[in-house]
């Protein structure tokens, strides 16, 4: 097994929203790993794009809720339905719409200013997908060595877009501090599950989303008023999340 394989879980969210979400989440790991570790390698590697599909779609969803206004300008072009479908998802997985082309949805990324030919990078992930995914008499990945490849370039593609995205998370992880300190105002009443509930799970974030808020300089916001309880308020925060690390 690629000991590295499973990092593509630190990019998909940490805590669900729904049990159909995490379900499917597991599916497809589990479609992967079995697929994998039968030599099936052509198919871990469909079931392992759709983990990667899966990881972008939720950047699109948090920068859809976090930067509206640069996300309806990414839809100029697209047609009337499609527009009104993507304003008015409900779910990441409706960024996955059968009336587009899915190499389409990497448009998005242009609003986080990624590189228009690490752009073309990714569409390709796409193409080599749809290459095995047709009956066309050929098997593209017969040994251990071209999946483990294509798995490491995965890797490597979803970092780099996950890295594009880091300031939308933390402008929502200062939201979060700012609001949240005085636990006298919280929705619940343990740390944990305020956390849980109204940053991680509300805004999709990821293992490496929350591992990299922990990283937060908490001196940037020496000038707010409640900076003493803010800071309290984070460094439990780190207590309760370094251990995900």
């Amino acid at each position: 097994m690629n000991e590295d394989a499973y990092k593509i879980l630190d990019y998909l969210p940490f805590l669900p929203k729904t049990t159909q979400e995490q379900e499917y989440i597991d599916f497809l790991w589990d479609s992967f790993k079995s697929n994998y570790e039968n030599e099936k390698y052509q198919f871990a590697f469909i079931a392992y794009h759709m983990l990667f599909m899966n990881a972008v779609y939720f950047l699109i969803w948090k920068l859809k809720h976090h930067k509206l206004e640069d996300f309806k300008k990414a839809l100029i072009g697209f047609s009337k339905d499609i527009e009104k479908d993507f304003l008015n998802a409900t779910s990441p997985f409706a960024f996955s719409n059968e009336m587009i082309k899915e190499s389409q949805i990497f448009r998005f990324l242009k609003l986080l200013n990624c590189d228009n030919s690490k752009i073309g990078t990714y569409v390709k992930i796409v193409r080599d997908r749809n290459s095995v995914a047709h009956s066309n008499g050929n098997i593209y990945f017969n040994t251990q060595q071209s999946a483990d490849e294509k798995i490491n370039e995965i890797l490597r593609c979803i970092k780099e877009i996950n890295d594009c995205g880091k300031h939308i998370i933390l402008a929502v992880f200062i939201e979060f501090l700012e609001r949240n300190w005085n636990s006298e105002e919280w929705e619940f009443s343990e740390l944990k599950v305020q956390v849980e509930q109204i940053l991680i799970k509300n805004n999709y974030l990821s293992k490496e989303d929350i591992k990299y808020c922990l990283t937060y300089n908490i001196n940037q916001l020496l000038r707010n008023p409640n900076f003493n309880d803010i800071n309290l308020f984070f460094d439990s925060i780190k207590i309760e999340y370094n251990k995900i690390n």
